[in-house]
């Protein structure tokens, strides 16, 4: 992409703070009607489907498996991270080696397309199902400390909409 945004330089992505699953579905329905009123800003590169879809798809890998492993090397300096991820956010700018567009679940997708994936996940994520496999960054997490990287991930691309 020629007019891609280099995300770790972008000055005016939104600070968000998600405490709740029902914080995130708020701002989900405040981003789908400012793209249905044709007032959604980006500042970042992906339209609010590919956003939606995208942190959907990482809620259900923690059900349906990831799409990789993650290199032991890596793995030992993501899990000493893992608590300031939960208290701070995640970075920005951070892209997986060797894969296409630097992560997974970027496809094109309407915002409502993209809002159903998400509040479907959100739905198995508040759920009393078990998650069946242990993150390949960060190991094995309580149900709270999953919910809540969730959440700072939805933190991170969101804040790249602006309604």
């Amino acid at each position: 992409m020629s007019n891609a945004v280099e995300t770790s330089k972008a000055s005016d992505r939104r600070a968000l703070r998600f405490n709740t699953i029902d914080d995130l579905l708020a701002e989900v329905d405040r981003i789908v009607a400012a793209d249905e009123a044709g007032t959604l800003r980006r500042s970042g590169n992906w339209t609010a489907g590919q956003a939606f879809g995208h942190i959907a798809a990482w809620i259900n890998y923690a059900y349906d498996g990831y799409p990789f492993k993650t290199p032991w090397p890596i793995r030992l300096i993501l899990r000493t991270r893992v608590q300031t991820y939960l208290r701070d956010g995640m970075p920005t700018g951070v892209r997986i080696p060797k894969v296409k567009d630097g992560t997974y679940a970027t496809e094109a997708l309407s915002a409502q397309e993209g809002a159903t994936r998400l509040r479907r996940a959100l739905a198995r994520l508040a759920s009393d199902e078990p998650a069946r496999h242990d993150s390949p960054a960060f190991g094995k997490l309580s149900d709270e400390d999953r919910i809540a990287l969730n959440l700072r991930h939805a933190e991170l691309h969101l804040g790249f909409l602006q309604p």
